[in-house]
């Protein structure tokens, strides 16, 4: 087996034969405790369902993450959907590992006009490797965002779920099927709520949301 070569990890440059990162930088990234709740991945104590899923039921139904959305998983997942740093999908893909098999896969849609500034849906491309990896299914075309909905990252979580209403359409007969949504970063989850009650009404009957990292409130 040809030996790899030595490259500059992707955030401190030092040089490894480990990869994209080197093993320092890999041990850093913030990964989630096992105990969180099974439907938004947020910690719990014991992993129990959370407060606010048990108050307000998300349209889906699980929820699989890897990291806290926090450094240096944050600086990964911005150089990948803002910096054209695309080779970073197939490694974060390659970290995820969904404990679901679905029928198929969706990615969260992108506004066609997001889409032509950033050339390229990271979602998408996430979707693409975990697809191949998992031997499943990648609906490409099953979902598309109408409207290009302005940043939620300000708004609070009852305006993000006004912000979203109407934003996405599915048409794909989507009947009796499990539909694993991929997304880069859920932070309130209105996204991915708005998204699986639109595959909901078009026929799914269980819905998981993949991401690479989750939010964690204080």
């Amino acid at each position: 087996m040809q030996a790899r070569l030595a490259q500059p990890c992707l955030l401190c440059g030092a040089r490894s034969r480990a990869g994209l990162l080197c093993p320092a930088c890999a041990a850093d990234l913030p990964r989630l405790p096992a105990e969180r709740c099974p439907v938004c991945a947020m910690p719990t104590p014991g992993g129990a369902v959370c407060g606010a899923c048990l108050k307000r039921a998300p349209a889906y139904d699980r929820t699989e993450a890897v990291f806290r959305y926090a450094f240096p998983a944050d600086v990964l997942v911005q150089r990948l959907k803002y910096g054209g740093q695309t080779v970073l999908a197939g490694y974060l893909a390659g970290l995820m590992a969904p404990s679901a098999r679905p029928d198929l896969i969706v990615a969260m849609p992108l506004h066609p006009h997001r889409l032509r500034e950033r050339g390229y849906n990271q979602a998408a491309l996430l979707a693409g490797h975990l697809a191949r990896r998992l031997a499943l299914p990648f609906a490409a075309t099953a979902c598309r965002r109408l409207r290009d909905t302005p940043p939620q990252v300000d708004l609070p979580v009852k305006a993000r779920r006004r912000n979203l209403r109407g934003a996405f359409d599915c048409t794909m007969d989507l009947a009796g099927r499990h539909v694993a949504l991929v997304d880069d970063v859920m932070t309130s989850g209105a996204s991915l709520d708005e998204l699986a009650r639109v595959v909901k009404r078009a026929g799914a009957a269980e819905v998981s949301a993949w991401v690479v990292a989750r939010t964690v409130r204080d």
